[in-house]
């Protein structure tokens, strides 16, 4: 029998993500159509809003951060969205260089893209299973 004791994970708090400039950041992220839900300088964080939920995608200013290619492999997010081709169209338009796709899933098309630091976000979609994804 563990000595350790057991817990349940309840969900998401933030997604935390390291940028080497705060102004930077949330410029890059709102041209690629992320809403601001607060911004806190003096602590270096700014969370961006993930649809109606409470957790979201919490930028956090790194000292001495700079640009950089995403590592491979590396982390991603994945956030669902209703079409993942005309998000693809939509951050094309903003100046946004699609990192990957969009491309074929099981569940519909993704695509991805990285924020000067290399933190890499998916956009998804339900197209092909509708019956998985949330409901706009």
């Amino acid at each position: 029998m563990s000595d350790h004791k057991s817990y349940e994970l309840l969900g998401f708090d933030n997604v935390l993500l390291p940028v080497g400039d705060l102004d930077e950041a949330v410029g890059f992220y709102e041209r690629a159509g992320f809403t601001v839900g607060f911004r806190f300088d003096d602590g270096g964080i700014a969370l961006l809003r993930v649809g109606g939920e409470t957790p979201g995608l919490l930028l956090r200013h790194e000292d001495g951060f700079g640009h950089r290619p995403p590592p491979w492999p590396s982390s991603r997010v994945w956030l669902e969205v209703p079409d993942a081709r005309v998000a693809a169209r939509t951050l094309t338009e903003a100046g946004i260089e699609a990192y990957d796709g969009p491309f074929s899933s099981a569940t519909g098309w993704t695509v991805e893209f990285a924020d000067p630091w290399g933190n890499v976000v998916g956009l998804t979609d339900y197209t092909k299973r509708p019956q998985l994804g949330r409901r706009p």
